[in-house]
């Protein structure tokens, strides 16, 4: 049950002062943040930058070791609030004293958005991981999960409460924090049935700018609207989302079929753009593109003996080559560790529990959205040209269609419904840094990001925002605000023409711009 929407008082019960140590700070006023801060957390949830455990506490969930190296931008203080008193005043006091707060739940921030900064300037960050709890209500179909909780653990939840009969639509990497994800849109396996996780979300509990804890009627209708696509961190700091649960069937299906360049991936390519969107809304199949190979991977809600006929009538390309051996039946709890690549397809229900990723892990992504089908000749030179470098990385390329392009295109800040086939992501990942680390890697996603200009979406060429990425643009500060013009070179790929409304909700709830990072909505005044 939500907690009632209450203007509590940012700073609460005197608590015993903590014995904080940090570095002094360029900014004067910031001094004081430590000793606010004291008056109402325990020290041992503040950690200082010369605190012995800070660097431990900041990496534990930084996904791209890209922002983690002696040149990032790192906060003075990493603060872990266990309830939402601490996160009111962490606000207060930042407020107070000239410290911008940046808010992480999982770390996985494309851009390290939600734990570093791209210029030098005082700040901390608010690490949710310790605010992870889910309450299921399995008779009603839904559940409340705090933001700092990962998609693992709320899937896991959601099946043992509910004897694998529910599920919730969201993405496939369990690590994901849930309030970074849930408020960025949102998508997986089950997005063409019921659309995105952002889709689902029913209330949610906000600390704004002045420290004031809203659910979703005190926050009003423009900002709980923004907060399900539009990016959560620019508006206060998500603490809890209550989410609807989905109904799922007993037995699922799961395959995964690589198909060479030499064995007709081209073909399949090229069909799969026509036919995954117009599938059975029960049918996912996603496509990965790496190594000159097509490997199509689905989920299909029912059991083999239903989708066999469906792939070979609807999609004979691919539906010719199988047979019940292709096929995996399985719960859907199942099936998560089964699409997550870093159990490679043979992981437990239990291993989605576990928050770590592969440390020293480098990457690279960007987005596109694709309208009209993609010109055989096009796939060709992908094969025989992007894929196969030695620098290669991977294109994913993500079925959209049925339930997703149900929704109207300003029933959330995402607008990517109607009429796009499918999303595509580029990922280059390495292991190794210094001195031109990844020059080669990166220099591959900006080219072939460049190559495919011609073949997808224009005016605005759109972007899918939880796959951020700071070369389509970055705020620009005037008066101490970021720009609402400069921004529209980033918000409007993301955002469509929801750009200016996010806006709007933005000066609603935060028209200092307090809540700020290199992408983040700027405060947009209404014409009178």
């Amino acid at each position: 049950m939500a907690m009632a929407a209450k203007s509590l008082a940012p700073v609460l019960i005197l608590t015993v002062l903590c014995c904080y140590a940090f570095l002094t700070p360029s900014h004067a006023a910031s001094d004081d943040f430590p000793q606010c801060l004291s008056a109402s957390i325990p020290c041992q949830l503040v950690y200082a930058q010369s605190s012995p455990s800070f660097t431990s506490v900041l990496l534990s969930s930084i996904r791209n070791a890209r922002f983690s190296t002696p040149a990032t931008v790192r906060p003075l203080w990493v603060i872990t609030p266990t309830n939402a008193s601490h996160v009111q005043a962490a606000v207060f006091c930042g407020r107070r004293h000239g410290v911008r707060l940046r808010v992480r739940s999982g770390g996985h921030d494309y851009e390290g958005l939600s734990y570093s900064s791209k210029r030098p300037e005082v700040f901390a960050v608010v690490d949710l991981s310790s605010l992870r709890g889910v309450r299921i209500d399995a008779r009603n179909s839904t559940a409340w999960v705090d933001s700092g909780a990962t998609l693992g653990e709320l899937y896991y939840a959601v099946a043992q409460a509910s004897n694998n009969q529910l599920a919730f639509p969201a993405g496939l990497c369990p690590t994901i924090g849930v309030g970074g994800h849930l408020s960025g849109g949102g998508f997986g396996t089950l997005l063409r049935k019921y659309g995105l996780a952002a889709d689902n979300v029913l209330d949610a509990l906000l600390v704004d700018a002045r420290g004031r804890l809203l659910d979703r009627d005190a926050m009003g209708p423009d900002v709980f609207w923004a907060i399900r696509g539009g990016g959560g961190e620019s508006f206060g700091v998500v603490l809890s989302w209550q989410v609807r649960l989905v109904p799922v069937p007993p037995t699922v299906t799961a395959f995964r079929i690589p198909v060479a360049a030499d064995e007709g991936a081209v073909d399949a390519v090229t069909r799969w753009q026509e036919v995954a969107p117009a599938l059975p809304d029960d049918l996912f199949i996603r496509v990965l593109l790496q190594n000159q190979t097509a490997t199509f991977e689905a989920l299909y809600l029912g059991a083999c003996d239903a989708l066999l006929p469906v792939m070979r009538c609807r999609f004979r390309e691919l539906g010719t080559r199988m047979n019940r051996t292709h096929c995996q039946e399985m719960t859907w709890i199942q099936s998560v560790p089964y699409f997550y690549p870093s159990s490679g397809g043979g992981g437990t229900v239990e291993d989605i529990l576990n928050r770590t990723t592969a440390a020293g892990t480098y990457t690279k992504m960007t987005s596109d959205y694709v309208r009209r089908a993609i010109r055989r000749d096009a796939w060709e030179s992908i094969f025989a040209g992007w894929l196969a470098r030695p620098d290669a990385g991977i294109m994913i390329l993500d079925p959209y269609g049925a339930a997703i392009g149900g929704v109207p295109e300003a029933a959330t800040p995402f607008p990517h419904r109607a009429g796009v086939l499918y999303n595509i992501q580029y990922v280059n990942v390495w292991f190794a840094g210094g001195d031109g680390g990844g020059a080669a890697q990166m220099k591959w996603v900006s080219d072939l990001y460049a190559f495919m200009e011609p073949y997808v979406s224009s005016s605005p060429r759109e972007a899918y925002f939880n796959y951020r990425d700071l070369d389509l643009g970055e705020n620009v500060v005037v008066g101490n605000v970021s720009s609402y013009e400069a921004g529209k070179v980033w918000g409007e790929k993301y955002f469509r023409d929801n750009y200016k409304r996010l806006a709007l909700a933005k000066n609603d709830i935060d028209p200092d711009d307090f809540f700020r990072n290199e992408q983040s909505i700027p405060p947009l005044r209404p014409s009178k």
